[in-house]
């Protein structure tokens, strides 16, 4: 009889046991808590990515030109400036070539059709003339030697141009530093596409109305004829001074004429 009753309590225990382990859904709990611990970082990511875009936005807020600052810039490290204002604004009609002082240029007589410069990123070098003329309606220009700048380091210069208003990119050969920034008045050569200052410069200088001298005017293309920005004007190097002939090559400052047949100002520039 003992022999029979302990193994009834055997089996009960045994049951017993089967039951306490079924009641407990350990797989449930752990894929709670998966989901849990996924949620939690994403928005701990989250708070960070906004943390990180403030502190940011904080850090470009010097550089954003005021009535009491009115060229941040000069707070860039390596930043050259020019003064063309007033003078140097003439256009030429291509094929009619300017020989700039500064390369790439940044101001000076310039092609009387603009790039178009509303976020373009040209994947063929453009002629400079017609991106000068750009700068002088307050876009930023970055220029980067195509032998030196690829992959990440090109990707990274596309997205701070890529669909942003006043600003444009495309190649240029030969450049002595892999990446050279311009703004009327303003350049900047980096060797690095995560330097800060590209973002400064950018701030500082892009639309600057204390900066440049046609405020309000367009950055789109004019369209075939003028400057079509899906087939522009193949770029040439720079002539120099000694090639100056009042012709095909004229001079940076006052060679150019202020006459032709130019668009309204009041709806395109000059």
């Amino acid at each position: 009889m003992a022999s029979g009753k302990s193994s009834k309590a055997s089996r009960n225990k045994a049951r017993n046991s089967v039951v306490t382990q079924r009641s407990t859904p350990w797989g449930l709990i752990a894929g709670v808590l998966v989901v849990v611990l996924f949620a939690g970082a994403i928005f701990g990511y989250a708070v960070y990515k906004n943390n990180e875009n403030s502190a940011a936005q904080d850090a470009l807020a010097a550089y954003t030109p005021s009535d009491t600052n009115r060229d941040p810039s000069a707070q860039i490290a390596g930043v050259v400036t020019d003064n063309y204002t007033g003078s140097g604004q003439g256009h030429v009609v291509g094929p009619t070539r300017v020989a700039y002082t500064h390369t790439p240029p940044f101001g000076g007589d310039h092609d009387q059709y603009w790039a178009a410069c509303t976020g373009i990123v040209y994947p063929t070098a453009v002629r400079q003339e017609n991106l000068v003329h750009s700068l002088e309606h307050g876009a930023v220009w970055i220029a980067y030697n195509p032998d030196q700048v690829s992959g990440a380091a090109l990707d990274t210069l596309s997205a701070k141009v890529d669909g942003q208003p006043y600003t444009v990119m495309a190649p240029y050969p030969g450049l002595d530093q892999p990446i050279s920034l311009q703004a009327w008045n303003h350049q900047l050569k980096l060797s690095d596409a995560n330097d800060p200052r590209i973002d400064q410069f950018i701030t500082a200088l892009r639309r600057n109305q204390y900066n440049y001298p046609e405020i309000g005017a367009t950055c789109q293309a004019l369209g075939p004829g003028a400057f079509d920005q899906d087939n522009p004007p193949a770029f040439e190097p720079t002539p120099g001074v000694a090639e100056i002939n009042g012709g095909t090559i004229v001079a940076e400052r006052g060679a150019g004429t202020t006459g032709g047949t130019m668009p309204d100002p009041t709806t395109g520039g000059q």
